[in-house]
C-alpha cells in the first residue's frame, strides 16, 4: 500500500511540475516564438536569386489556383503536384544540401530540413488546402444543383401521373 501511495505522490509531483512549466510558458506569452521567427527571418538573405524565384513560383502557383478555381480537373492535378512536391521535400533537401555552393551564399539546408519545410513545403501545403476547400465548395454546389434537378424531375413525374 505504501508503494502505491509513493507512486501516486511521485505522479502528482510530476504533474505539478508540468503544470508549473506550462503556466510559466503561458505567462511569457508569444514573445519567444516571435523572437525566433524574427531571428529566422533576418538570417535569410532574401536578395538571393534562387529565393526570389522560389517566392515567385509560389505566388504564380497561387495565382494559377485562383484563376482556375472553376476547373476542378486541373485543380486536382495541381493538388497532386503540390502534395508530390511536399512528399519529395526530403530528397530535395538532401540534393540541395550537397550542391548549395553553386546557387546560394550560405548553407540553408540542415539535416532536419527546417528551412525547406518552411519555404517549400509550407506554401505548397497552404495551396493544397486552398484547392481542397475550393473542391469541397464545388462539390456542395454540385450536390445542391443535383438535388434541385431531382426534385424538379419528381414534380414533373407526379404531374404527368395526375394528368
Amino acid at each position: 500500500m505504501e508503494e502505491l501511495k509513493s507512486a501516486v505522490n511521485e505522479h502528482m509531483d510530476q504533474m505539478a511540475d508540468l503544470m508549473e512549466k506550462l503556466t510559466a510558458e503561458l505567462r511569457s506569452g508569444l514573445k519567444p516564438a516571435y523572437e525566433n521567427f524574427i531571428g529566422f527571418f533576418h538570417a535569410i538573405d532574401w536578395k538571393e536569386p534562387w529565393l526570389i524565384c522560389l517566392v515567385s513560383f509560389h505566388v504564380m502557383l497561387l495565382l494559377v489556383v485562383f484563376m482556375s478555381r472553376k476547373n476542378i480537373n486541373f485543380q486536382m492535378c495541381l493538388f497532386l503536384l503540390a502534395l508530390g512536391g511536399v512528399y519529395l521535400a526530403e530528397r530535395l533537401n538532401h540534393l540541395l544540401a550537397g550542391n548549395w555552393k553553386s546557387f546560394a551564399g550560405q548553407n540553408y539546408f540542415d539535416s532536419h530540413g527546417i528551412f525547406l519545410s518552411i519555404l517549400w513545403s509550407g506554401p505548397l501545403l497552404v495551396i493544397a488546402i486552398i484547392i481542397l476547400v475550393n473542391t469541397l465548395f464545388s462539390m456542395c454546389h454540385l450536390m445542391v444543383r443535383w438535388k434541385k434537378a431531382e426534385l424538379k424531375h419528381r414534380a414533373r413525374v407526379a404531374r404527368s401521373k395526375v394528368d
